[in-house]
């Protein structure tokens, strides 16, 4: 019961369909922050989606509600994070786990266009700032908060075939900094965590969807990938290092950018 007794929002809390049984980054956290103690609003764009997270949380004794909010639309993202407020009280947690990458759009320099780089910074970016803007004033208003936002290890990878999701995910980390620094005297600390290849279904059945691949083929090339046991981590990996991040374990951790990537940042150079 790690997170006994606080509050969390977890925005990307539903999952696209996904022809196995993979579990993505934000279902896996919400889960994760249920089963220890926390309060979970889940929203997400798709209301459904959410739902099914919430039924998950319920079916194990947890306490959940959703909510639908698309990123771009700050005033649904307002009305999420007062309604966790107005039901309980309290914005201890929050978690932005929204990304685009190529179902955007994004491509290499010489195919990338305007509009899908601007489309996939006001997600992956702007989306989270206007999240933090309406949760800080409660978490300053308490003294207290932990703000965590999924970046990616793509921020680092010199190699990626696309521009826009690691220029966006690089800013996010800065972004992150920034909070840390500007919300420190508030008692507010905000982390990031950047996973590396991971078995979800964003990663693996868009690939299967774009190629005509394999479920088995696909997960095998991006094991191999992996300097830790030539194998991909999965959301479970992204939900733990976040439960870590949100507890008072990391009360004196903040402006961090925590790897979860079986050491493929470390070979980078």
């Amino acid at each position: 019961m790690r997170l006994e007794g606080k509050t969390a929002i977890i925005i990307g809390a539903g999952q696209a369909p996904t022809s196995g049984d993979l579990v993505g980054n934000g279902r896996a956290t919400a889960l994760t922050f249920a089963r220890e103690g926390a309060r979970v609003l889940c929203v997400d764009r798709h209301l459904a989606s959410a739902q099914e997270t919430v039924d998950m949380i319920e079916a194990a004794s947890g306490t959940a509600m959703a909510i639908a909010a698309d990123v771009t639309d700050e005033s649904a993202l307002q009305q999420a994070i007062e309604s966790c407020r107005a039901a309980w009280g309290r914005v201890d947690i929050l978690h932005n786990n929204v990304g685009l990458s190529v179902e955007a759009g994004d491509a290499p320099m010489d195919t990338l266009t305007r509009d899908a780089f601007t489309r996939i910074m006001e997600v992956n970016l702007f989306g989270a700032i206007l999240a933090c803007r309406h949760a800080l004033p409660i978490m300053r208003a308490q003294q207290a908060g932990s703000i965590i936002n999924v970046s990616s290890a793509s921020a680092y990878w010199t190699a990626h075939p696309t521009i826009a999701y690691p220029a966006s995910k690089a800013a996010l980390i800065t972004f992150t900094r920034q909070l840390a620094m500007q919300n420190a005297d508030y008692g507010v600390r905000a982390n990031a965590i950047l996973p590396g290849l991971m078995n979800t279904p964003m990663a693996v059945d868009r690939r299967m969807d774009a190629t005509g691949r394999g479920r088995a083929d696909i997960e095998a090339e991006r094991n191999a990938k992996v300097p830790l046991k030539n194998r991909m981590g999965d959301a479970w990996d992204v939900a733990n290092a976040a439960l870590f991040l949100a507890s008072d374990e990391a009360r004196f951790i903040s402006g961090v950018e925590l790897p979860v990537d079986g050491a493929s940042i470390a070979r980078v150079g």
